[in-house]
């Protein structure tokens, strides 16, 4: 017989010294002292180190363990008798379940994939159908909501800014990083004016209320004012363009056409502003008629907005007080109110209806750059950010806004057709959504690989004609798009 070591016998006293001494918890709830006949106050009376309060509480615990697996034992001890049941059944009916002694996971295993594949075959059935009919009816609604009318391509650079005439004859102005301005005929997408006077980026456009004239801001410190004098070309056909629904494919940017020398060498240049605006130690990133037209703001990257005499070019009121640059500026329709935006994540209102004074509000609740803040009708300014939001606040309570839109993208010059109360919303990421003043959305535009913009969205403006409007967009692919919106199908949508 083979003898222990040492160490090994060593190690087995110790053990069973440890044995001997260690706490023997057993079971203590009433069945089980019946069936063994150990009282509860043996149990408790055996010597112990712990402190009687202690081990108390420690019994009783371990008690409640106990009849928690005992009720588990006998769920597992139902389940097998219904296990045998079935197995019975499914014999009786001529099915075989290979292994008699199947446990429930098993069970629920075969099932889930019996179901499994009941849905596959609904779904691989009816998906196709279900899918051509879902597509269909998106393509419906583009088309009765959203149509691309035209595409005016003829600058060579990212496009700013683009704005709709006020008086007859009706035209379309862009403002382009090529540091030119171009104005289109909206009906035939024909470069009808082209203005070279800045030599920076022309960062906004803006028309005269009741004059020819047009307003641009540029990164050469300068605003100017210029005149022009425009012939409609006569209106061709317009074919019909395939609208794309919203789930198809987008292209990428070497889709982008190639648009250099497409304005047309015919086309009337104008070198010389009739008036230079000059006062701005920083780019001018935009400009805005107040209304009658008889003197205009400008916003500029050195923090501050300047306004001016249009008749004389002097400067009458230098609007100081944002932290940082600012982004766009724009005036109300029909009072003499401004509100100019900017990367300190606010906007402020600036009041010039008392000639003597001239009062500010500003406007916090983004929490990142404020690209555009424009008025609606009534008391209502609608703001967009980089923050990926736009609010709708009243300007009679500044303190929360009234409508939040939250999107999924940075937003840039945001636009409302203020006789529908609708807000275009032109994004980083290629998009252009149409929302109402509530906050709910109404639309997107469509945008695919054969029509929509290939680049970011810049800016949009509306030109309202009920029952449809014209809203135009542009953006970095260097292109302007007009889309015709059927109102009363957009709000039946809603």
């Amino acid at each position: 017989m083979p003898t222990e070591s040492g160490s090994c016998s060593a190690a087995r006293q110790a053990k069973q010294k440890r044995k001997s001494h260690s706490l023997s918890i057993r079971r203590t709830n009433s069945s089980e002292q019946e069936r063994t006949g150990i009282p509860r106050e043996m149990l408790e009376g055996q010597d112990s180190k712990l402190p009687s309060s202690v081990r108390s509480t420690l019994l009783e615990l371990f008690g409640q363990i106990e009849r928690e697996f005992e009720n588990l034992y006998i769920e597992n001890l139902e389940l097998r008798r219904e296990i045998e049941t079935l197995n019975e059944r499914l014999a009786a009916e001529g099915q075989v379940i290979d292994g008699a002694e199947l446990s429930k996971g098993q069970l629920k295993t075969k099932a889930s994939h019996s179901t499994s594949q009941l849905s596959q075959k609904l779904k691989t059935t009816y998906k196709a159908s279900t899918s051509k009919i879902v597509s269909s009816f998106k393509a419906t609604t583009s088309r009765a909501v959203c149509q691309l009318v035209k595409e005016y391509i003829g600058h060579r650079d990212g496009i700013w800014d683009v704005s709709v005439a006020r008086t007859q004859p009706v035209v379309l102005g862009t403002a382009s990083a090529d540091h030119t301005a171009l104005l289109w005929s909206i009906e035939t997408g024909r470069c009808l004016v082209k203005y070279t006077g800045h030599v920076g980026s022309v960062n906004s456009i803006k028309f005269h209320p009741s004059e020819q004239l047009a307003l641009t801001a540029s990164g050469d410190q300068t605003a100017h004012i210029w005149r022009y004098a425009v012939q409609l070309p006569t209106p061709q056909p317009v074919a019909d363009t395939s609208i794309c629904g919203e789930d198809e494919v987008e292209c990428s940017d070497k889709d982008e056409p190639d648009v250099d020398g497409d304005v047309s060498s015919d086309c009337p240049t104008i070198r010389v502003p009739l008036t230079s605006l000059k006062s701005h130690q920083g780019v001018v990133i935009a400009a805005d008629w107040l209304v009658g037209g008889k003197q205009a703001v400008t916003a500029s990257w050195d923090r501050t907005a300047n306004l001016y005499d249009v008749e004389t070019a002097e400067l009458v009121h230098s609007l100081t007080g944002h932290d940082q640059e600012l982004t766009h500026c724009c005036t109300h329709p029909t009072q003499r109110l401004v509100v100019t935006s900017s990367r300190d994540t606010t906007f402020r209102l600036w009041d010039f209806r008392d000639p003597s004074i001239h009062s500010v509000n500003v406007f916090q609740g983004h929490t990142d750059t404020v690209t555009s803040a424009v008025f609606t009708v009534g008391d209502n300014v609608v703001s967009g950010s980089d923050d990926r939001t736009v609010k709708v606040w009243d300007l009679k309570n500044m303190r929360s806004p009234i409508a939040t839109i939250r999107t999924d993208s940075a937003i840039n010059r945001i636009n409302v057709c203020v006789g529908q109360k609708i807000i275009a919303l032109p994004h980083d990421n290629r998009q252009v959504r149409l929302f109402d003043m509530s906050g709910v959305r109404l639309a997107r535009l469509p945008r695919s690989s054969r029509q929509g913009h290939r680049r970011m969205v810049c800016c949009s403006a509306w030109s309202e004609d009920h029952p449809t409007c014209n809203l135009f967009t542009c953006g970095f692919d260097r292109q302007a798009i007009g889309w015709n919106i059927n109102i009363p199908a957009l709000l039946q949508e809603k």
